[in-house]
């Protein structure tokens, strides 16, 4: 969506958000972009065989709590996060900002509803503990108790 809202932007379609509109902003928008990139890559390195795409009920994967699992228990979204915000900066207009606020809320349903469930079903007590130490998406943020 941030890449159809950066070709509407400059094609005059829609016009970026004033408050914004500044070139330090954008272009201080390319840290987190390249940074979420940059987490993505080695989050899914940190996973080792653990990583997978979805939830498959009939795998039983090990449960990762090293590299940046020590801080937060999501770190491949907190990384596209990070990214969608970067893009956010550099092109910043209301269907980048749908953007990123539909990417945000996306991912909270996700893994409450179908991540979590299922990392709980699978490691049981394991990641009770490991939920309630560490944070969903940002550190000792979204501990379940």
């Amino acid at each position: 969506m941030t890449v159809v809202a950066a070709v509407l932007q400059r094609t005059n379609v829609v016009q970026p958000l004033n408050t914004l509109r500044m070139v330090w902003i954008q272009v201080a928008g390319i840290i987190p972009a390249t940074a979420g990139i940059a987490a993505t890559v080695y989050a899914q390195l940190a996973m080792g065989d653990s990583w997978r795409i979805g939830v498959d009920e009939q795998e039983n994967t090990t449960l990762v709590r090293t590299g940046p699992f020590k801080w937060v228990r999501h770190p491949i979204y907190t990384a596209m996060m990070a990214f969608g915000l970067g893009l956010l900066l550099v092109t910043p207009n209301l269907v980048a900002l749908a953007g990123f606020i539909l990417l945000v809320a996306t991912l909270e349903v996700h893994v409450r509803r179908v991540e979590e469930p299922y990392l709980l079903r699978t490691h049981s007590a394991v990641y009770r503990g490991y939920t309630a130490s560490v944070g969903r998406f940002v550190p000792g943020v979204g501990l379940i108790r």
